[in-house]
């Protein structure tokens, strides 16, 4: 099903696909910012919950500054004083975080109108053509998104990109979940599990110093699951940094495997994050201060939770981080998935 989204500031027609499955459970995702809007799962009373926080609208998405749903690109997270050097070349981005680049600057991907190239019955594809000097980034890129909805209540996510020079390229969703449904609080009582020995040590301003350390002993262990809100106040230097848990998990193992997990008890609905990335950013909506979104709903702090797949943050300055640096003509290829299950 297809359906007007409403125009953007420019006067641009915009689209909402949905794809539905055999079980119930709809996705909706718009060409603006190819942009997850809406991700609908029955849950263990067999009541229909919307699990993703975001905007009634397209213009609700071009006036919003919290990433709902969005797609970001072409490197997610933070570099360290918004440059980098490339084969001797160095390349100058937007300075919108501290001094550093967050999310490739303020010409996001996610304020894009993309191209919805194909649609079917359980996915759509949405292209956009990044020219050489994009976001300050060199070679051109022509990059395509795929969301799939599977019969097994997964959620997939599929990047595909070929540039024409040596670039930068780490997309991520930056959906924001509440497994009890985006008009139902904080994400506080909800449980994660995260497969990951280590995290990357951040300094203030979020920017990775290049130590990995273990989450043994300290509040970013969750390889027991356990609530959200347990730790995230506790007396510890990067949970002060980040105002909560805002950081990047080294991800255990290789190859596409289960990262992650979230769990509602009050919906009894479970949510598994599978990735082939190295990393992970758990952010717990520290920053929301009362947007308004889906219905009128206030959105208040840590009312979701994001599980972005990625490269390490600044990893193009880290030379112990695996490099988000993709060679010319070689691909960016990339899958991460959302699998929703319920239990009584």
């Amino acid at each position: 099903m297809t359906e007007a989204f409403g125009k953007t500031g420019a006067g641009q027609e915009t689209v909402l696909y949905t794809l539905e499955n055999k079980n119930g459970m709809q996705i909706a995702v718009s060409d603006y910012g190819a942009t997850l809007v809406k991700v609908i799962v029955p849950d263990a009373r067999g009541r229909k919950r919307d699990v993703v926080l975001g905007y009634d609208d397209a213009a609700g998405y071009e006036a919003g500054d919290k990433f709902f749903g969005a797609t970001v690109g072409r490197v997610a997270n933070r570099i360290g004083g918004a440059s980098f050097e490339l084969n001797g070349k160095t390349y100058e981005l937007d300075r919108n975080d501290n001094g550093n680049n967050l999310h490739s600057g303020m010409d996001f991907y996610s304020k894009r109108m993309w191209t919805a190239a194909e649609y079917g019955p359980d996915h759509v594809t949405f292209t956009l053509h990044s020219p050489d000097g994009d976001q300050g980034y060199p070679g051109a890129v022509d990059l395509t998104v795929t969301y799939t909805l599977t019969e097994e209540n997964e959620v997939r996510i599929h990047y595909h990109a070929v540039p024409d020079a040596d670039t930068l390229l780490n997309m991520t969703n930056h959906s924001y979940f509440n497994l009890a449904g985006q008009d139902s609080g904080t994400i506080l009582d909800q449980e994660v599990w995260i497969g990951a020995d280590a995290y990357t040590e951040a300094d203030a301003q979020s920017i990775p110093t290049g130590a990995v350390l273990p989450v043994e002993g300290t509040p970013m262990d969750f390889r027991v699951r356990k609530a959200i809100g347990r730790d995230i106040e506790a007396d510890f230097q990067a949970l002060a940094f980040g105002g909560g848990y805002d950081h990047n998990w080294a991800l255990n193992g290789s190859g596409y495997r289960k990262v992650a997990e979230l769990a509602s008890a009050q919906s009894g609905i479970t949510m598994e994050v599978f990735t082939d990335l190295p990393g992970m950013q758990l952010y717990c909506g520290n920053f929301l201060e009362g947007d308004k979104g889906k219905g009128g709903v206030s959105y208040g702090k840590r009312s979701g939770v994001c599980f972005e797949t990625q490269y390490f943050p600044d990893a193009v300055h880290k030379e112990n981080f695996e490099g988000p640096v993709v060679k010319a003509g070689e691909a960016y290829d990339t899958v991460t998935a959302y699998r929703f299950s319920v239990s009584e």
